[in-house]
Order: C-alpha cells, then structure tokens, then sequence
C-alpha cells in the first residue's frame, strides 16, 4: 500500500511526466511546421576551425530569416568526409531530420577526394548513388559543386570539375556551380591552411548560395512577418 507521501510523490512524477510529453509533442509539432534545411557535407559545412555561430549552418540560418523566411538550418557536416563517407552516413542522417523528410537538402561533398587524389570516377558513382536515393524519397535537394586544386594535374581536375553539372543534370536537380566561389585561393577569407574559410569568408559563401536557394522551392516566394 502507498501512503500519503508515496501518492503524492507518484502525482508529482505523472504531471512532470505528463508535462514533458506535451512539451515534446508540441516541440515536434513546431519543427513539422519550420522549414528545415539539411547541409549535408564535411569540413565546409561542419564549421572546421570556427565558433558555431560563425560556421556556414548558421550564418545561413540567420541570413535566411532576416530575409524573413522561417528556417532551420541543420548541421549535418563531419570534417574529413569524402563522397564515400557521406554515402555510408547519408540514410541514417535523413532519417534523423524532420522524419526522414527535410523541405531542401544542400549536398556538399567532394572537396576530400579532390585532395586526397581519389579516382574521379569513384568520386563520381558516390555523388550518384547520393542523388539517386534522394531522388527515390523525394527529397529537394541543391548540388554544391567543388573544383579540384589547380596542383592536382590538367587531367585529373578537368574529369573531377565535371563531375557535379554532370550529375545534377542527369538527376535534374539545381546546382550551385562551385561552394567555395569568391573564397579558395583568397588568404583574407581562408584560416591559416588555406583550406578551411574563415568567418569572413563563411559570409561570402553564404551571400553566394543563398540566390540559388531561394529558387530551389517555392516557399521562398513567401515571407513572414518577424
């Protein structure tokens, strides 16, 4: 038998309970509401060497709703991946975004193969098997493109610099011609390995996307009041 303490306790515990659970659903509720944006990509998209709030998710976010469009921006990068890693993930982080549904995926992949010399053609089949399980759900999505290093050899960056109008093209989905556009090769806008954008160079990419995502849905034809 409970006593008075125990009864108490356990009416404490269902309303805390009861308390979370409509938290929770409404929390859901909100985010099946806001337009979510998935960056799936590496280091590019993940922030490398920089503070969340100067990193490319964010400052994308942020410049999307002063324009007066409500959106999440989901950072989905992992530095270092290839298009090989970003196939093996690519499924299971899908279904961790809006039930597997994100409104526009922007797919950015491709900068490490072209420094760690992979065949382009490998780069190729993985940019390929991405775009063909997003076109299987559904899934709006924005190629970003990626040059190869002018080092890398005539050769091997004409077959790499192909490859993302090519596949955008055969899977009919829009694309961003090159991510790093205004910024590779600009020491002011690049961390001191020349690789990786620094905040003032995240800004730039963002200001460069940005009209190639407002064509993507049209949902963007419409802004809400802030």
């Amino acid at each position: 038998m409970y006593n008075s303490i125990d009864m108490n306790i356990i009416k404490i515990i269902k309303i805390i309970a009861l308390t979370i659970l409509f938290i929770a659903t409404k929390a859901q509720s909100l985010l099946a509401d806001e337009y979510t944006i998935l960056a799936f990509g590496d280091s590019l998209t993940a922030g490398y060497g920089l503070m969340a709030e100067q990193g490319f998710t964010y400052q994308l976010e942020y410049e999307l709703n002063q324009l007066g469009h409500k959106v999440t921006v989901v950072n989905g990068g992992v530095s270092g991946d290839t298009t090989s890693g970003g196939l093996s993930r690519l499924e299971w982080v899908l279904s961790s975004v809006k039930n597997g549904k994100p409104d526009l995926i922007i797919l950015e992949l491709g900068a490490n193969d072209a420094l760690r010399g992979i065949t382009p053609d490998i780069t190729r089949s993985n940019m390929e098997r991405m775009l063909a399980i997003l076109k299987q759900a559904e899934l709006k999505t924005l190629v970003a493109g990626m040059m190869a290093p002018p080092n890398m050899g005539h050769r091997f960056s004409t077959e790499f610099n192909r490859i993302f109008p090519e596949v955008s093209e055969k899977f009919n989905m829009p694309l961003y011609p090159f991510f790093l556009k205004g910024v590779a090769g600009n020491g002011a806008l690049n961390q001191s390995d020349a690789v990786h954008p620094n905040s003032e160079g995240i800004k730039v990419i963002v200001k460069n996307i940005i009209p190639y995502i407002l064509k993507t849905d049209i949902y963007f034809e419409v802004k809400i009041d802030k």
